[in-house]
């Protein structure tokens, strides 16, 4: 490949990619809201579990019509449908007047949520060259790490710049998105970035793979002939694209249930779901909330800590897992994981008695966040986007990403009660959720590292 080619794909990459602020700014933001919202309308642990969940209800929506939906229109459109609905999401929450209708909205940012989850890692995973594919998936996830950070960074901004002295009635709306119910300028900050997708989605071309599955090869060979250097590469990846749908219906949910692919899609589903358990979520959902309950001074902060070891630990991610391996990363990474869970449980059970202070919680805390960043996080979307057969790889997908939310709707709603059931019981339960995960990367998982889309799917349909 020319180095031309090279950044043509990681303009496209990048641009794909940037539905990954938006998800991982609309997951983050809420986290600097809930103790505001709560109080504001008197909403019980269960009704702040429903305003953090019902996000994750419209996410839970958006895979189940993300494969479809790019399936069928195309990744490129998908996309726009996403942005769009971001933009509708972030307004609504800023100006809405009530609680309903703040749900109503995120339900809106949610299904957003679903969708970009599915259509950008599969977008760069079609658009990317086997050997650097994991890479240029991996920064979806930067991206998405990177939306965590700025969303922090702005709920502590909003946060620390709050006049006590503005209250009372009849406040602009300005007034009020900044300082009595700075919620609002939480949540409607996400305007910026929404825009900004949406816009630059138009600067990228369709998938070619999928312009191949649904026979346009004139407009396939030429996207593909900005990517690859010469005629004949072009060739051969459509030859290629093309020999891995003979003797296929061209993308029928019944394809699913093949002997082969049906395994793939359970595997998948499982690690999809169990990543929900093993307390990624709790973390960025509660993260102020956990930090509180501590005793930390300055929660907020602490969390903005977090974002940054989220992100900085995700951009060696990117440099590493497709030299490292995919298997690799997570053996290491979710080994860690258990370890810096199982000592925040000690820390909320015994830690007054040890004499162990904030500073061996946060240390820890930030020790579990990069375990996760560096394996579990970093790799779930690249194997997700890469697993599945061209022709039916927006609907599995969908099945995957649907399991994924109904994991995190799951976490987000039953958080509060785990906490306030047991702070250290909640650490422990996600860390002995950790061994199943690592039995079926083991058992199950293959190692996709350098190997093509159609390699992979070789794999799954000649496994008995």
């Amino acid at each position: 490949m020319a180095k031309k080619g090279i950044g043509y794909v990681i303009f496209m990459a990048v641009v794909a990619a940037i539905g990954g602020i938006l998800f991982g700014y609309d997951t983050a933001v809420i986290s600097g809201t809930t103790a505001i919202v709560k109080s504001q309308f008197g909403l019980s642990d269960m009704m702040e579990g429903w305003y953090v969940g019902c996000a994750l209800i419209g996410s839970i929506g958006g895979v189940l019509v993300a494969g479809s939906l790019s399936d069928y229109l195309g990744r490129k459109l998908t996309m726009l449908i996403s942005a769009a609905l971001f933009s509708i999401s972030a307004i609504g929450c800023a100006v809405c007047g009530s609680f309903d209708g703040l749900v109503a909205y995120r339900i809106i940012g949610g299904v957003g949520i679903g969708i970009v989850s599915i259509v950008s890692p599969i977008y760069i995973s079609e658009v990317s060259p086997a050997k650097i594919r994991g890479t240029l998936v991996s920064l979806y996830q930067l991206a998405v790490t990177i939306g965590f950070l700025l969303a922090y960074m702005a709920n502590w901004i909003i946060d620390s710049n709050i006049d006590p002295t503005i209250t009372g009635e009849g406040l602009s709306l300005g007034q009020r998105m900044f300082n009595t119910e700075a919620w609002r300028g939480m949540l409607g900050s996400e305007t910026i970035p929404a825009l900004l997708f949406f816009f630059i989605i138009f600067f990228i071309p369709e998938s070619p793979k999928w312009l191949i599955v649904k026979g346009k090869m004139s407009k396939a060979a030429t996207v593909l002939s900005k990517i690859y250097a010469s005629e004949a590469e072009v060739k051969d990846e459509i030859a290629l694209t093309s020999e891995s749908l003979k003797g296929e219906d061209k993308g029928k949910w019944s394809d699913l249930l093949k002997p082969g692919i049906l395994v793939a899609v359970i595997a998948g589903s499982a690690i999809a779901i169990l990543g929900q358990f093993m307390g990624v979520n709790a973390v960025l959902y509660y993260g102020p909330k956990i930090f509180a309950d501590a005793g930390f001074d300055n929660p907020m902060f602490s969390t903005v800590l977090v974002g940054v070891v989220n992100c900085v630990t995700t951009i060696l991610a990117v440099f590493i897992i497709d030299k490292v391996g995919r298997k690799q990363l997570i053996y290491w990474g979710v080994s860690g994981m258990i370890i810096c869970l199982v000592a925040i449980g000690i820390y909320f059970t015994w830690g007054a008695s040890l004499g162990l202070g904030n500073g061996f919680m946060l240390t820890f805390f930030l020790a579990y966040v990069f375990c996760t960043a560096i394996s579990i996080c970093a790799v779930v979307f690249v194997l997700l986007s890469e697993m599945y057969p061209n022709s039916v790889r927006g609907r599995a997908m969908s099945i995957a990403g649907f399991a994924l939310w109904i994991g995190t709707y799951l976490i987000g709603q039953l958080t509060p009660v785990l906490l306030g059931w047991s702070q250290a019981g909640t650490f422990f339960l996600f860390a002995v959720m950790c061994v199943p995960y690592m039995l079926i990367m083991w058992k199950v998982i293959p190692e996709t590292t350098g190997k093509t889309l159609e390699e992979i799917e070789e794999y799954w349909t000649n496994r008995k």
